[in-house]
Protein backbone atom coordinates (compact mmCIF):
# COMPACT_ATOMS: atom_id res chain seq x y z
CA UNK A 1 0.00 0.00 0.00
CA UNK A 2 2.49 2.09 1.05
CA UNK A 3 4.61 1.43 -2.62
CA UNK A 4 1.16 2.40 -4.43
CA UNK A 5 0.53 5.95 -2.74
CA UNK A 6 4.09 6.99 -3.05
CA UNK A 7 3.59 5.75 -7.05
CA UNK A 8 0.22 8.32 -6.70
CA UNK A 9 2.30 10.92 -5.35
CA UNK A 10 5.23 10.95 -7.55
CA UNK A 11 2.96 10.58 -10.63
CA UNK A 12 0.97 13.54 -9.32
CA UNK A 13 4.28 15.89 -9.01
CA UNK A 14 5.30 14.31 -12.33
CA UNK A 15 2.08 15.47 -14.05
CA UNK A 16 1.64 18.61 -12.55
CA UNK A 17 5.44 19.18 -13.87
CA UNK A 18 3.98 18.43 -17.36
CA UNK A 19 2.80 22.12 -17.98
CA UNK A 20 5.28 24.14 -16.65
CA UNK A 21 7.46 26.19 -18.64
CA UNK A 22 7.47 28.78 -21.27
CA UNK A 23 4.29 28.95 -23.70
CA UNK A 24 4.01 30.01 -27.31
CA UNK A 25 0.62 31.57 -28.10
CA UNK A 26 -1.18 29.86 -30.79
CA UNK A 27 -2.70 32.95 -32.91
CA UNK A 28 -5.04 31.23 -34.65
CA UNK A 29 -7.40 30.37 -31.45
CA UNK A 30 -6.64 33.60 -29.36
CA UNK A 31 -7.77 37.42 -29.45
CA UNK A 32 -6.77 40.42 -27.74
CA UNK A 33 -10.20 42.60 -27.64
CA UNK A 34 -11.36 45.77 -26.16
CA UNK A 35 -15.02 47.38 -25.59
CA UNK A 36 -16.02 50.94 -25.09
CA UNK A 37 -19.34 52.76 -24.54
CA UNK A 38 -20.28 54.85 -27.20
CA UNK A 39 -22.91 57.60 -26.70
CA UNK A 40 -23.81 55.91 -23.22
CA UNK A 41 -26.09 53.51 -24.44
CA UNK A 42 -24.20 50.87 -26.89
CA UNK A 43 -21.03 49.21 -26.84
CA UNK A 44 -18.07 49.17 -29.81
CA UNK A 45 -15.93 46.58 -30.06
CA UNK A 46 -12.33 46.15 -31.65
CA UNK A 47 -9.49 44.16 -31.61
CA UNK A 48 -5.73 44.24 -32.03
CA UNK A 49 -4.37 41.28 -34.52
CA UNK A 50 -0.51 41.93 -34.27
CA UNK A 51 1.00 41.13 -30.69
CA UNK A 52 2.92 38.98 -29.03
CA UNK A 53 3.53 37.13 -25.72
CA UNK A 54 6.07 35.62 -23.99
CA UNK A 55 4.70 33.59 -20.85
CA UNK A 56 6.42 31.14 -18.64
CA UNK A 57 3.92 29.84 -16.30
CA UNK A 58 4.58 26.88 -13.60
CA UNK A 59 1.24 26.53 -11.21
CA UNK A 60 3.30 24.88 -8.23
CA UNK A 61 5.81 27.61 -8.42
CA UNK A 62 4.32 31.24 -8.82
CA UNK A 63 7.50 32.29 -8.60
CA UNK A 64 8.56 31.44 -11.82
CA UNK A 65 5.54 33.38 -13.25
CA UNK A 66 6.33 36.00 -16.03
CA UNK A 67 4.60 37.20 -19.09
CA UNK A 68 5.25 40.42 -21.45
CA UNK A 69 2.69 40.84 -24.33
CA UNK A 70 3.54 43.85 -26.68
CA UNK A 71 0.31 45.00 -28.71
CA UNK A 72 1.11 46.80 -32.38
CA UNK A 73 -1.60 49.56 -32.13
CA UNK A 74 -1.38 50.15 -35.57
CA UNK A 75 -3.06 46.49 -35.83
CA UNK A 76 -6.61 48.26 -34.02
CA UNK A 77 -9.66 46.56 -36.04
CA UNK A 78 -12.79 47.92 -35.35
CA UNK A 79 -14.25 46.92 -38.93
CA UNK A 80 -14.33 51.31 -39.71
CA UNK A 81 -11.15 52.33 -41.41
CA UNK A 82 -12.51 55.38 -41.18
CA UNK A 83 -12.72 55.06 -37.02
CA UNK A 84 -9.56 52.80 -37.09
CA UNK A 85 -7.38 55.27 -38.80
CA UNK A 86 -8.94 58.02 -36.00
CA UNK A 87 -8.14 55.87 -32.95
CA UNK A 88 -4.69 55.48 -34.43
CA UNK A 89 -4.16 59.20 -34.85
CA UNK A 90 -2.38 62.18 -32.25
CA UNK A 91 -6.42 62.43 -31.07
CA UNK A 92 -6.28 58.90 -29.64
CA UNK A 93 -3.17 56.44 -29.42
CA UNK A 94 -0.93 58.40 -31.60
CA UNK A 95 0.43 55.07 -32.96
CA UNK A 96 3.00 56.67 -35.05
CA UNK A 97 4.53 58.15 -32.14
CA UNK A 98 3.83 55.61 -29.44
CA UNK A 99 3.71 52.22 -31.72
CA UNK A 100 3.66 49.74 -29.01
CA UNK A 101 1.13 48.89 -25.72
CA UNK A 102 3.25 46.48 -23.49
CA UNK A 103 2.43 44.45 -19.97
CA UNK A 104 5.79 43.27 -17.96
CA UNK A 105 4.33 41.32 -14.90
CA UNK A 106 6.43 41.70 -11.78
CA UNK A 107 4.46 38.98 -9.42
CA UNK A 108 1.69 36.59 -9.27
CA UNK A 109 -0.69 36.47 -7.40
CA UNK A 110 -3.41 33.24 -6.58
CA UNK A 111 -6.92 34.06 -5.97
CA UNK A 112 -10.42 31.55 -4.94
CA UNK A 113 -11.29 32.53 -8.85
CA UNK A 114 -7.97 32.14 -10.41
CA UNK A 115 -5.00 34.43 -10.67
CA UNK A 116 -4.21 38.29 -10.57
CA UNK A 117 -0.88 38.99 -12.39
CA UNK A 118 0.63 42.85 -11.11
CA UNK A 119 2.75 44.42 -13.83
CA UNK A 120 3.03 47.42 -15.35
CA UNK A 121 1.29 48.52 -18.40
CA UNK A 122 2.62 51.07 -21.03
CA UNK A 123 0.74 53.03 -23.53
CA UNK A 124 0.86 56.47 -25.33
CA UNK A 125 4.25 57.09 -23.09
CA UNK A 126 2.51 56.57 -20.13
CA UNK A 127 3.31 53.55 -17.56
CA UNK A 128 0.62 52.58 -14.89
CA UNK A 129 0.59 49.66 -12.58
CA UNK A 130 -2.20 47.66 -13.37
CA UNK A 131 -3.58 44.62 -11.71
CA UNK A 132 -4.78 41.66 -14.30
CA UNK A 133 -7.10 39.04 -13.24
CA UNK A 134 -7.34 35.79 -15.13
CA UNK A 135 -8.46 32.12 -15.40
CA UNK A 136 -6.26 29.39 -16.70
CA UNK A 137 -8.30 25.85 -17.91
CA UNK A 138 -6.68 22.85 -19.03
CA UNK A 139 -3.93 21.77 -19.49
CA UNK A 140 -5.16 19.18 -21.80
CA UNK A 141 -2.92 16.84 -24.81
CA UNK A 142 -4.12 17.83 -28.15
CA UNK A 143 -4.36 15.23 -31.01
CA UNK A 144 -0.79 16.40 -31.90
CA UNK A 145 1.03 15.51 -28.34
CA UNK A 146 1.36 19.31 -27.79
CA UNK A 147 -0.11 20.42 -24.32
CA UNK A 148 -2.23 23.43 -24.12
CA UNK A 149 -3.67 25.98 -21.92
CA UNK A 150 -6.05 28.75 -22.22
CA UNK A 151 -6.26 31.93 -20.55
CA UNK A 152 -9.02 34.34 -19.98
CA UNK A 153 -8.61 37.93 -18.33
CA UNK A 154 -10.22 41.09 -18.76
CA UNK A 155 -8.62 44.58 -17.52
CA UNK A 156 -10.85 47.55 -17.26
CA UNK A 157 -8.71 51.22 -17.78
CA UNK A 158 -9.72 55.26 -18.41
CA UNK A 159 -8.02 55.93 -20.97
CA UNK A 160 -7.87 59.48 -19.54
CA UNK A 161 -5.21 57.65 -17.00
CA UNK A 162 -2.87 57.43 -19.91
CA UNK A 163 -3.62 60.77 -21.69
CA UNK A 164 -5.82 59.50 -24.68
CA UNK A 165 -7.97 62.42 -24.33
CA UNK A 166 -9.99 62.52 -27.56
CA UNK A 167 -13.59 63.56 -25.71
CA UNK A 168 -16.68 64.98 -26.91
CA UNK A 169 -19.54 65.41 -24.66
CA UNK A 170 -22.97 65.03 -26.08
CA UNK A 171 -26.20 67.84 -25.46
CA UNK A 172 -27.26 65.47 -22.57
CA UNK A 173 -24.42 65.67 -20.52
CA UNK A 174 -23.00 61.78 -21.69
CA UNK A 175 -20.11 61.55 -23.60
CA UNK A 176 -19.53 60.03 -26.87
CA UNK A 177 -16.69 57.66 -26.19
CA UNK A 178 -16.62 56.21 -22.28
CA UNK A 179 -12.93 56.78 -20.87
CA UNK A 180 -13.28 53.12 -18.94
CA UNK A 181 -12.18 50.27 -21.66
CA UNK A 182 -12.49 46.91 -21.15
CA UNK A 183 -9.73 44.79 -22.20
CA UNK A 184 -10.43 40.88 -23.22
CA UNK A 185 -7.91 38.68 -23.47
CA UNK A 186 -8.94 34.98 -24.80
CA UNK A 187 -5.82 32.89 -24.95
CA UNK A 188 -4.93 29.53 -26.44
CA UNK A 189 -0.95 28.67 -25.46
CA UNK A 190 1.14 25.60 -26.29
CA UNK A 191 3.66 24.60 -24.00
CA UNK A 192 7.25 24.84 -25.51
CA UNK A 193 8.76 21.49 -25.70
Amino acid sequence: MQKLLTALFLFAISASQLFAGNYTIDKNHSEVSFSVTHMVISEVEGNFSDYTVDLNFDQNDLSNFSVETIIKIASINTENEKRDNHLKSPDFFDAAKYPDMIFKSNKLEKTDKGYIAHGTLSMHGISKEVSLPFKVTGPIKDPWGNTRIGIKAVLEVNRQDFKVKWSQTMDGGGLVVSDEVEININAEFILNK
